[in-house]
């Protein structure tokens, strides 16, 4: 895969990437907003897919949302997600054979989501996946993408700086993270159109059309 023997660290983004779950988010917004008086449509819905809680409700109130609104409000929407994603996700294609093809090719990987913990711990383990990561990282707590503290974070965790780290995205605001930490981007348009990830460095349908040859072109 590298010819030059290089070590490169692969932050995943979970949501859009590892596993399709934009319609269980939305389904569960939806439900969590109505219960407060708050409108999701769902052109809202896909602009702001790929940030974490805090950026949505504060974009919806048109302020800083404080600490008990995230915690009410995203809090009730990501129990309704859990419930609704229990036994019901699977890895997206393309996805299990990746991971084992950067393991044999000895590249430590983590996930990197703006994902609550308790999210990305349900998705991991219901899709049996745990054993493939080396860390999995919650950007809940942090600047939200595009702000690039979660993508960051993970690489300090799989000790590579981040010039020699790739991110797998589908949003928008993942590969303006990416771009911003100073990492490679692939983006697949799981959840956005080819022109609104055009910054990333590759951009494919899916990881299933991705080859060996294009992973070595990121990292000459």
């Amino acid at each position: 895969m590298m010819e030059n023997g290089r070590r490169i660290g692969v932050l995943w983004d979970m949501d859009g990437v590892i596993v399709d779950s934009g319609e269980a988010h939305y389904v569960s917004w939806q439900a969590s907003l109505k219960r407060y008086g708050l409108p999701c449509t769902r052109e809202f819905f896909d602009e702001t897919f790929g940030m974490n809680n805090r950026g949505i409700i504060s974009l919806l109130l048109k302020r800083d949302a404080t600490d008990e609104e995230v915690d009410a409000i995203g809090g009730l929407k990501e129990e309704l997600f859990r419930q609704d994603i229990k036994g019901n996700i699977a890895p997206l294609p393309g996805v299990v054979e990746w991971l084992e093809r950067f393991k044999r090719a000895g590249f430590p990987q983590a996930v990197a989501s703006s994902a609550p913990q308790e999210n990305i711990d349900a998705i991991i383990d219901g899709i049996g996946l745990r054993a493939s990561f080396q860390a999995l990282v919650s950007g809940s707590a942090l600047p939200g993408k595009p702000d690039p503290s979660t993508f960051l974070l993970a690489a300090e965790r799989l000790g590579l700086p981040p010039s020699e780290c790739l991110v797998i995205e589908d949003a928008k605001v993942g590969v303006q993270a990416a771009k911003a930490a100073g990492m490679r981007c692939l983006a697949v348009c799981t959840t956005h159109r080819a022109e609104e990830l055009a910054k990333a460095d590759l951009v494919l349908k899916g990881l299933a059309d991705l080859t060996s040859d294009a992973v070595g072109t990121l990292f000459p």
